[in-house]
């Protein structure tokens, strides 16, 4: 569902020096499958989602989703920033119809998608009312919401949690699934927390410090349906384990 081919990304720095971000980046993300990347601050995680949803170009390389090559912005990815990014002006259930709006398509089509969604996002009694009512958990919840409503192929998810508690991020990590389980979406999450990227992630993506390299690619075979009592488990330790020795290796773990 989304291939990356040498991806390489250069940015100007100050007084004309050359900042290269990312170099040799290659990885492919099947069907329905759910990677996270995590890497140190600045390695360019952030870049790369953004390149692959389009919304900048490359230097080097290739993006294919769904065997496409991606030259902009596509309406087969939905997409989750760090913030919730909802107008104040709109109500939640408006909100998650904003991808309707856009899209120019009939509001009856999508409707009950998005209070189906936002009844197992636990909203559903605030579809009715404005961001400012609701907690910055529900309101990523309705982000996320938004971003499934209509069914995209891929969902790209940047930090979204970064701003959150410990417990909240959690109950929002099963949330995610919750949600996630309600489409065949291809998910990749960009984090920090590699407990958060081992107990959602069917692979963990490891990227190198600046510039950005892909250097370990961890398969989590931790059964699903997960509960929050896995991070409890032997396995789910060796595998944190297993990433964070990955992250020391290439000197990444002191700013993760």
């Amino acid at each position: 569902m989304i291939a990356v081919e040498n991806l390489g990304k250069d940015f100007s720095g100050s007084g004309g020096r050359l900042v290269r971000a990312l170099e040799h980046v290659s990885f492919s993300v099947g069907r329905g499958a759910f990677v996270s990347v995590v890497g140190p601050s600045g390695c360019g995680k952030t870049t790369l989602l953004r390149m692959i949803a389009g919304t900048i170009p490359s230097t080097r390389g290739t993006v294919f989703i769904n065997g496409h090559r991606v030259s902009g912005p596509s309406k087969e990815m939905g997409v989750v920033f760090q913030t919730p990014v909802l107008f104040p002006w709109r109500t939640i259930l408006q909100n998650v119809l904003l991808p309707a709006d856009v899209r120019r398509a009939r509001r009856s089509e999508y409707v009950d998608k998005a209070r189906k969604l936002l009844a197992v996002a636990g909203l559903e009694s605030f579809a009715d009312d404005y961001p400012w009512q609701l907690s910055g958990g529900m309101q990523q919840r309705a982000a996320i919401c938004r971003a499934l409503t209509y069914d995209p192929a891929v969902l790209l998810l940047d930090e979204p949690f970064g701003a959150l508690d410990a417990m909240t991020r959690e109950t929002m990590n099963m949330e995610l699934m919750r949600l996630c389980g309600l489409t065949q979406s291809s998910v990749l999450l960009i984090t920090h927390s590699i407990s958060e990227a081992v107990f959602l992630s069917d692979r963990v993506f490891i990227m190198s410090s600046r510039p950005g390299r892909l250097v370990g690619d961890i398969t989590v075979d931790l059964p699903r349906p997960r509960t929050l009592d896995v991070m409890g488990t032997e396995n789910f330790a060796l595998l944190t384990h297993k990433v964070r020795t990955q992250l020391e290796r290439h000197h990444a773990l002191d700013t993760v």
